[in-house]
């Protein structure tokens, strides 16, 4: 390719990637606030074990999201023009593709505190256990599916 269109395609995909992490960081860092606040409620004071357990994974869980989400804004800050963006793309896509596993994780847990407070721990489980099958199809398994289907189509 080009080196021209090589830079012009490399300047899409950076964008395409910044614009991909912007729609994702606000969602971990409301998640984050609202699992502090969470903390210095009166209800925090009646969690069981279990409950504290799953609250301390949520808030980690979501605390290396926003690390991960936030990485490739600080790669590209310490990297600035030194013709990193190759780098940068495919590390920031690992990055993102990981931060987006965390938050899954984050929402995942929180989901489940919130369902076992109002219901029960069984329907918490089953909420959880839901919630993650759903996140992990919309995010992680079409787009994989479509990919192997694409490889198949490749070598056919």
């Amino acid at each position: 390719m080009h080196e021209d269109q090589e830079g012009s395609r490399l300047d899409r995909e950076l964008s395409e990637l910044i614009e991909e992490l912007r729609a994702l960081i606000p969602g971990a860092e409301v998640l984050f606030g609202f699992l502090l606040a969470i903390r210095f409620t009166a209800e925090f004071k009646e969690l069981d074990k279990v409950l504290e357990a799953v609250y301390y994974g949520a808030i980690v869980a979501t605390a290396v999201s926003l690390v991960l989400l936030l990485a490739p804004s600080i790669f590209h800050r310490i990297r600035f023009r030194e013709g990193d963006k190759e780098a940068l793309l495919k590390k920031g896509n690992r990055e993102a593709i990981a931060g987006s596993f965390a938050l899954a994780l984050a929402l995942t847990a929180a989901l489940f505190i919130i369902s076992e407070l109002l219901f029960s721990r069984g329907v918490a489980i089953a909420v959880a256990v839901a919630f993650f099958v759903f996140a992990a199809w919309r995010w992680w398994l079409v787009a994989l599916k479509r990919k192997a289907e694409d490889a198949g189509a490749q070598t056919a």
